[in-house]
């Protein structure tokens, strides 16, 4: 990818090793990684029927996708996150009405059945907060009326506003999970620490602990170092507001 860089869309991104506000560690296994620019992202897409041009694919420490650099007829600048087949050079517009091309973003009620999208807004002009990660997409499966039904990666299918915003096409990335990372020492510079196995702990500092040599974690079920099960328990919390929109739940 291309390395160019716009200094005007980023930010130094805060450094927080896993604290709480009081400077508990509340999230384990975190600290120490490199200093990071964060680029400002443009969820929204809301520079309407202005054509704008790639100048660069770009690389991003703080996701697994890889981002495009787009400057607009007018000279303003953004960052999206970049497509399968978006390259340099090519020309992307967001408005009501668009071609079916990665990288351009138009309402849901006007894409065609069976388009593959990312970036999707969960409410009208809220921005893009579904499929954002590096080689997602979901499909538009079905339209009726003011709705809009999507298949996501997972399978299940969800109803979304036909208004609600979206950009054609699969993130790029796709193959990020294949990473070979080759050192502890890149882990550490990503600001990931290292795991300690409950066996291998105190039975003060974990339920696996303890014992005289080798031993197993127990029964009857492995546990957090809290305590709860982790073994078949659920841990989504209901969400009473959300469930009205899922039309069939993801495969198991």
């Amino acid at each position: 990818m291309n390395i160019k860089r716009s200094k005007q869309l980023q930010e130094i991104l805060q450094k927080h090793s896993g604290r709480d506000v009081a400077g508990h560690v509340a999230v384990r296994h975190q600290g120490g990684r490199q200093k990071r620019f964060y680029r400002l992202i443009d969820w929204r897409r809301d520079k309407e029927g202005v054509p704008a041009r790639v100048v660069a694919l770009e690389y991003d420490p703080n996701r697994s996708a890889g981002v495009a650099l787009l400057q607009y007829q007018d000279g303003e600048k953004r960052y999206i996150l970049a497509p399968v087949g978006l390259e340099i050079g090519a020309t992307v517009v967001s408005a009501k009405n668009v071609d079916i091309k990665p990288g351009n973003s138009m309402e849901l009620g006007n894409m065609p059945v069976g388009t593959f999208v990312h970036c999707v807004e969960i409410k009208p002009g809220a921005g893009a907060q579904m499929m954002r990660s590096a080689g997602v997409a979901a499909s538009v499966l079905a339209k009726e009326g003011d709705r809009v039904q999507l298949k996501l990666p997972s399978g299940e299918v969800r109803v979304f506003s036909a208004l609600c915003q979206a950009t054609v096409g699969q993130i790029g990335n796709v193959e990020w999970k294949n990473r070979v990372f080759g050192k502890a020492g890149t882990r550490r510079l990503m600001g990931i620490r290292p795991g300690v196995r409950g066996v291998a702990q105190n039975p003060r500092s974990h339920p696996h602990g303890g014992g005289e040599g080798r031993s197993g974690i127990g029964m009857p079920s492995p546990k957090s170092p809290w305590g709860k099960r982790t073994l078949g328990k659920k841990t989504r919390s209901p969400k009473k507001y959300s469930d009205k929109f899922i039309l069939q739940r993801k495969k198991k």
